[in-house]
């Protein structure tokens, strides 16, 4: 007789824990280089920061590495993690989702990646913009959906991972341009790894003060679209992004 109202008890605050992990609108990287805060949007954006925190709730981005930098441009992660070994190992993705490109690229967002040529097609993978990149991700692909913005100290850690040595795109420590064309395989600790990402502030909406940028362009035509409904070439550095870091794992091999 005690059991079921137990049950019952601890069957709704599971529920209310899974309830309020789901409305989360503050996220916490944790990186090898210092911590970075995120806002999310989840009310304007909802779609892409529900597929977002199930990723994080579901641990799927813990150990793994910023794949690649582009100075002045992008930090992008959330697709691959280092077995120590011969290569990167792409994480399982879910099924993909819609894009909802209402916010601009401007510096200090985070959005998401995708395939070149198809709009809804964001799994995993998103990148932080390094600076003002609205003039062509705002349009490029249906425009690349925004979903947060960087608060505090952020892009602080951004920089220092911008500023880290590149093999290729990849970012590596203590790392040199003559092992990155030896092969030589690097070790662990010296690639920019998100530890884990956690949520700090689950409240049903905590962005209504941030100044936030409209993306004014995604109703113009994409000069590069060539009549085929957004697959701007410039939109695939994502899918890019992936072929490259395969390759270059590849090419890591043990002395």
């Amino acid at each position: 007789m005690i059991l079921k109202p137990l049950f019952r008890h601890l069957s709704m605050a599971a529920l209310a824990l899974t309830s309020a992990l789901s409305q989360a609108t503050i996220v916490e990287f944790q990186t090898s280089h210092g911590n970075i805060q995120v806002n999310l949007h989840d009310e304007s954006t909802p779609k892409t920061v529900e597929n977002f925190l199930t990723y994080v709730n579901n641990s799927d981005y813990v150990d793994t590495v910023i794949h690649r930098v582009e100075p002045n441009f992008v930090v992008q992660g959330g697709g691959f993690k280092y077995d120590g070994d011969i290569s990167l190992d792409p994480i399982s993705t879910r099924g993909s989702v819609d894009n909802e490109p209402l916010w601009s690229n401007v510096k200090g967002t985070i959005a998401m990646a995708k395939v070149s040529g198809n709009a809804n097609s964001a799994t995993s993978q998103w990148f932080f913009n390094l600076e003002n990149n609205s003039a062509n991700l705002d349009l490029q692909n249906g425009g690349f959906t925004v979903f947060g913005q960087v608060i505090g100290d952020g892009m602080d850690v951004l920089e220092a991972i911008e500023d880290v040595p590149l093999c290729n795109s990849t970012p590596i420590e203590n790392y040199t341009s003559e092992q990155c064309s030896n092969n030589d395989v690097p070790a662990y600790e010296d690639f920019v790894t998100i530890y884990n990402i956690v949520v700090v502030d689950s409240s049903t909406s905590t962005d209504g003060d941030l100044d936030k940028t409209p993306n004014t362009l995604i109703n113009q035509p994409d000069p590069d679209d060539g009549g085929n409904g957004g697959s701007s070439s410039g939109g695939s550095f994502a899918w890019m992004s992936a072929v490259m870091l395969l390759v270059l794992g590849r090419r890591f091999t043990k002395k």
